[in-house]
């Protein structure tokens, strides 16, 4: 298999008068999840349908193990795809739901009992999919997309649905899936849920790549070398850092957020001027935090704030 097992190169593509994708470009690696996040209308799903051959691309490639999906032979042992988890025949029962697209493959029976098994559907499995909640359709849909044991599995909006028990069986089998050395691929609007899951972060705006990092790089970089402190005296504090070059913001009560100082200088400053505190640590951004900060200009649309301005 090819060490990049998703290498998207240059991809261009216009609806009309709009340009979905801008010279997309990035690499998905096996044995690692991959988070695929932007901002409404950024592209993300315009990407994956490419990749998968379901939009052809004006410019540009779109490879899976170093092929074009199109010219792979039974290709859901090699890429397998939830990209609509309402895309089933409602009056078909789950399993022979999972049977006819076995049979598509030249897949066996026993093969879907184990994906029913590996996405915890045994119980529901004979009841009509038409029936099911957004949470057992995103469970199908995931064990559709393990069916041919692919190397490769891109997910989009996976969390969608889920409860909470499901939220946090999603997080670990996604991660099993990447121990395995497969190249996992899940977009999704929950940076709370990516921050526990992905290894890697690529995130775009407007169609193109805006950061393609490692989420503690990113998380690193939106710490930005800050300082929490929570006192009980912090309009003191403020005065006191301030007074040596520091600039103090509050965030709540009692807390605030340093920066021009390290740490270890806030609490010598604090102290000397008898300054209560019980907390001084460095701040660490959350993914959240990261991603607002890079898609500030590449958001299409804003609600309007308290105030009835757009934000």
């Amino acid at each position: 298999m090819n060490t990049a097992a998703i290498e998207v190169a240059g991809l261009r593509k216009r609806f009309g008068g709009t340009t979905a994708l801008d010279g997309m470009t990035f690499t998905v690696r096996p044995g690692r999840v991959t988070g695929f996040a932007g901002p409404n209308g950024a592209g993300k799903s315009t990407t994956m349908r490419v990749i998968v051959g379901l939009d052809a691309p004006d410019a540009g490639t779109a490879l899976v193990g170093g092929r074009p999906y199109q010219s792979l032979r039974r290709p859901l042992t090699h890429v397998g795809a939830l990209l609509d988890a309402a895309a089933l025949q409602p009056g078909r029962s789950a399993r022979n739901h999972l049977l006819w697209l076995a049979h598509s493959q030249g897949l066996t029976a026993s093969r879907v009992d184990e994906v029913v098994a590996q996405s915890g559907l045994q119980g529901a499995i004979r009841r009509k999919a038409g029936g099911y909640s957004l949470g057992m359709r995103q469970r199908l849909g995931i064990a559709a997309a393990l069916l041919g044991d692919p190397p490769v599995l891109m997910l989009d909006e996976p969390f969608n649905g889920m409860d909470p028990e499901g939220i946090v069986w999603m997080r670990g089998f996604l991660r099993s899936l990447a121990v395995e050395g497969r190249a996992v691929l899940v977009s999704s609007h929950l940076m709370s849920e990516l921050q526990d899951t992905a290894d890697h972060l690529v995130v775009i705006g407007r169609g193109r790549v805006i950061a393609d990092a490692s989420v503690a790089e990113l998380t690193a970089d939106a710490s930005g070398g800050r300082v929490s402190v929570r006192t009980a005296m912090p309009g003191r504090a403020v005065e006191v850092l301030s007074a040596a070059g520091a600039e103090a913001a509050a965030t709540g009560p009692g807390t605030l957020i340093i920066t021009g100082s390290g740490a270890e200088q806030v609490a010598m400053l604090l102290s000397r001027n008898a300054v209560p505190f019980s907390e001084v640590s460095a701040h660490r951004a959350t993914l959240e935090e990261a991603y607002l900060e890079l898609t500030r200009d590449a958001v299409e649309f804003r609600a309007a704030a308290p105030g009835g301005e757009a934000r």
